[in-house]
């Protein structure tokens, strides 16, 4: 494939986890579950992904199990949709649900799509920050540094500085 989704990856438990991914567009969302999962070194469970509109309210389900077409309103199956078929325009969503008895998921928006590099090898994970929220237990989430306080960092040279004057 001659091009890489890049998506964002955030949790509602916690304000510091951030990861950014580059997959391919035309992996099927089954593939795309399991990089997942691998990636944030979870245990293989039942999961959910949902297109999602700009507000993260729920638009189609994408299930791991095919209920087949019999079933009126019943998710399209995982492994007979690709990624590029639920999202292929900037900033579209999805919803990862990994914990359906305690509605926990994970929020993915398309940042970029870019062309591959030679020298990487995809699926990746190309960007992390703190650490993955626990699968099983959302309480033990280690709460580290802030992603915006950390890259705000730079710019608090002038705190504190009683002599820097703003008037003219």
């Amino acid at each position: 494939m001659n091009i890489i989704f890049k998506y964002r990856m955030l949790s509602d438990e916690s304000d510091h986890f951030v990861r950014d991914f580059e997959v391919f567009p035309d992996m099927k969302l089954s593939e795309f579950s399991d990089f997942l999962l691998d990636a944030l070194h979870y245990d293989k469970c039942m999961v959910s992904i949902f297109k999602a509109d700009e507000q993260w309210r729920p638009i189609e389900e994408f299930s791991e199990i095919d209920l087949g077409d019999d079933i009126p309103g019943a998710p399209r199956s995982m492994d007979s949709v690709r990624l590029m078929d639920v999202t292929s325009d900037f900033h579209e969503r999805i919803i990862y649900t990994f914990d359906m008895l305690n509605n926990r998921s994970y929020y993915l928006e398309l940042l970029d799509m870019q062309r591959p590099q030679a020298d990487l090898e995809y699926p990746r994970v190309a960007f992390e920050h703190a650490p993955v929220p626990d699968q099983y237990d959302p309480e033990a989430t280690e709460d580290s540094g802030s992603i915006f306080e950390e890259m705000m960092s730079d710019y608090n040279e002038f705190d504190g500085d009683d002599g820097y004057d703003d008037e003219f």
